[in-house]
């Protein structure tokens, strides 16, 4: 809930305080606004992704229930993120490039694919019954899948096309101190929601694998 709070904050803030950016820098200054949201989705998404990644490891290696269990919840709350970043880029790309897509630019294809390996990994799961198997074959798309981060986070350092590149902690670009502030609020709100969203993830999930087996126990006894 602080989370969510705080991702409200964000957008708000996002659209009536943070500071216009120049008419010279975007074609649609006012869609930049977008940017407040997007960001921080993006950053949780990819703190998403990493946990999906060390829960597909250590249940591949471990066979450890809660790695399982890390595992669905980060791979649902990385689509969710995703589809957020997807979203909100999709609205400032209509505004400031005319298209909202570009399937030339490598930065916005790598991570429309992290975004459907989760999709592919929540309904698979929700589609295949239950077993170590199962969670193998997608624990190992959780792990392989991950060299799209590392992919996505270089991909405008070295191909720039239509996404801009990095404007925070470098020396090709800054932010104004208000807009600093209300990114910062962002990643932090974002940061807690998807970790919020994981713990209760983790918490379903342990209790629809106990309801699962409280069914299978009793259809056993039933015959």
């Amino acid at each position: 809930m602080l989370g969510l709070f705080g991702v409200g904050l964000t957008f708000w803030l996002g659209m009536e305080w943070a500071p216009s950016v120049s008419i010279n820098a975007f074609q649609a200054p006012d869609a930049q606004r977008i940017f407040y949201w997007h960001v921080p989705s993006a950053w949780a998404a990819m703190i998403a992704f990493g946990m999906l990644f060390v829960a597909s490891i250590i249940w591949f290696f471990k066979r450890k229930e809660w790695a399982w269990r890390l595992h669905v919840a980060s791979s649902e709350a990385s689509l969710a993120t995703g589809l957020m970043c997807v979203w909100s880029g999709c609205i400032w790309g209509a505004a400031e490039w005319g298209v909202p897509w570009d399937w030339t630019d490598i930065r916005l294809n790598t991570f429309a694919m992290l975004t459907l390996l989760s999709l592919y990994l929540v309904l698979g799961r929700r589609s295949q019954p239950d077993g170590i198997e199962t969670r193998d074959t997608f624990s190992a798309f959780g792990m392989y899948g991950f060299v799209l981060v590392p992919i996505t986070y270089i991909a405008t350092r070295l191909w720039q096309i239509r996404h801009p590149g990095p404007v925070i902690a470098t020396s090709e670009g800054s932010l104004n101190s208000d807009m600093s502030i209300v990114l910062l609020i962002g990643a932090i709100s974002f940061t807690v929601l998807i970790i919020g969203h994981v713990m209760a993830g983790m918490r379903l999930t342990k209790l629809e694998m106990h309801l699962q087996d409280l069914q299978t126990r009793f259809e056993e006894e039933s015959r």
